[in-house]
């Protein structure tokens, strides 16, 4: 493409994408599905670049390009057409006469391209590719089942069965929804590596595998981007931190982190998080200004670094409400979050750090301390680490997570909880996590054992945090650490 179109820029995950394209050539897949960010150059690289590729390789061959309306699917097929018309001789390819259509046009050799959109019928158009761009318009119809349903008769019924024997499906998009068509199409007939069907290339805004990373990414890298420098990590990474800013927690998730996620059955709904929020707690002009009355920072420490590890801190204020004030969790060792636990504590003035042992046992007491010790001394003349550490109260949770969380997301609902600072990564596990799922809820894990720390809690039955001998939470799970 980049000899092609002057305006493109090669990246990394545009090569990424384009030798996931050849590999239709190859016949190591018939099925793939490329998820990117909005505006990263997936659908010029896949859809317009790919379609030129296919036919030159191709020229007999009729390709079905399909879009979440007509016009779009026009103007994709439209662009390839205009690399037809100033590039094709170089590759044998040439608009047949009287070939006028935009929206259905051919080559002299008899293959071409037919743009349709969500609803548009294909009867008597074979397709030897099938490239679906951008299936979902918007938020509203992905969020709606009855578009969702249309979207995936449409595929089944006018798309699949115009396609030729051996023929080649290709769908590009951004995820916006977790039942949307990617996630059905995989959920029907699997991922390759699973021994199912779809080649998948998922590519985030900033990495979270890095195992499964096609650009071999470390965690929290960031994507590349077609109008910033290839070298320039920094702008990238600045660029992707101004997007996740501007956008609700729940889009950054879906679009550009491509994580979209469940809210029916959650614990809470994103309109009460909304109400809860109390960011000038502790301004001058905050018409209660509740003052703090003693602060805490609760841990849930991280399965040997793979999963996210919970750091959640905050403080009982005089109106008796429970304000969250820090959230520092993130995907880290013990010697990483063990000194971050400290630093939280530290900013907040916190005389106790809650810390659960359910596997890691006194190393979780030992790591804090250690860590503490440690930034003690390399921040001897700072005042602030004067004073001896906090007292470490450790706890052991016996039922799951879910009816841990219950009495607490109830707290919520009452208004004895709210957040006192913009942490969206937070309010976002609370509303879209399912006690089903295979990731770890550690924000929603130490905000619970910070909520059952300061909080006087009323009693909710059984129990559900039990005292570890060097701590003092009640073991009916209730009520304030005294």
């Amino acid at each position: 493409m980049a000899n092609l179109s002057p305006g493109y820029r090669r990246r990394p995950h545009l090569d990424v994408i384009g030798r996931a394209v050849a590999g239709f050539a190859a016949r190591s897949y018939d099925r793939l599905l490329i998820r990117e960010p909005p505006q990263t150059g997936k659908t010029v690289t896949a859809v317009v670049g790919g379609c030129l590729w296919w036919l030159a390789r191709n020229p007999t061959n009729r390709v079905i390009v399909g879009s979440y309306n007509q016009g779009l699917a026009v103007d994709r097929g439209r662009d390839v057409r205009r690399l037809v018309d100033e590039h094709g001789r170089r590759y044998g390819l040439e608009i047949a006469r009287g070939s006028a259509s935009v929206s259905d046009w051919r080559l002299v050799t008899g293959g071409g391209v037919k743009s349709v959109g969500v609803g548009s019928g294909v009867t008597g158009s074979p397709g030897d590719l099938i490239v679906i761009d951008d299936p979902h318009k918007s938020r509203d119809e992905a969020d709606s089942l009855r578009y969702r349903d249309r979207v995936s008769r449409w595929m089944s019924a006018d798309i699949l069965t115009r396609r030729s024997p051996g023929a080649p499906v290709m769908i590009i998009m951004t995820p916006w929804h977790h039942d949307d068509l990617s996630a059905r199409v995989l959920a029907d007939e699997g991922r390759l590596e699973d021994g199912g069907r779809w080649k998948v290339v998922d590519m985030p805004a900033l990495c979270t595998d890095p195992a499964r990373d096609p650009l071999g990414r470390a965690l929290g890298d960031p994507l590349p981007h077609p109008k910033i420098d290839v070298d320039d990590t920094a702008a990238a990474l600045a660029h992707w931190l101004d997007v996740r800013a501007t956008l609700s927690a729940q889009d950054w998730s879906a679009l550009c982190q491509l994580d979209p996620r469940p809210t029916e059955g959650a614990l809470l709904q994103r309109s009460l998080m909304r109400e809860r929020r109390c960011y000038m707690v502790g301004s001058p002009c905050h018409p209660c200004d509740p003052k703090p009355t003693r602060a805490a920072v609760a841990v849930d420490p991280s399965g040997g670094g793979r999963d996210t590890a919970g750091i959640v801190g905050g403080y009982l204020g005089t109106d008796g409400r429970l304000y969250i004030t820090s959230d520092a969790s993130g995907v880290m060792a013990s010697e990483v979050w063990s000194r971050r636990a400290c630093e939280v504590a530290v900013e907040l003035d916190a005389d106790r750090i809650v810390v659960e042992t359910n596997f890691g046992g006194d190393l979780a007491t030992l790591a804090i301390r250690t860590a503490w010790s440690a930034l003690a001394t390399e921040r001897a003349g700072d005042p602030a680490w004067s004073r001896l550490c906090p007292r470490i109260v450790t706890v052991t949770a016996r039922r799951n997570k879910r009816l841990r969380a219950e009495p607490i997301a109830q707290q919520w609902t009452e208004d004895r909880i709210r957040t006192a600072a913009y942490l969206p990564e937070l309010e976002e596990e609370w509303c879209v996590w399912q006690h089903d799922s295979s990731q770890s809820p550690g924000r929603i894990d130490a905000s619970v054992y910070l909520a059952y720390a300061l909080l006087p809690v009323p009693r909710a039955g059984g129990s559900t945090i039990r005292r570890s001998p060097s701590g003092s939470l009640p073991t009916s799970g209730m009520g304030p650490l005294g």
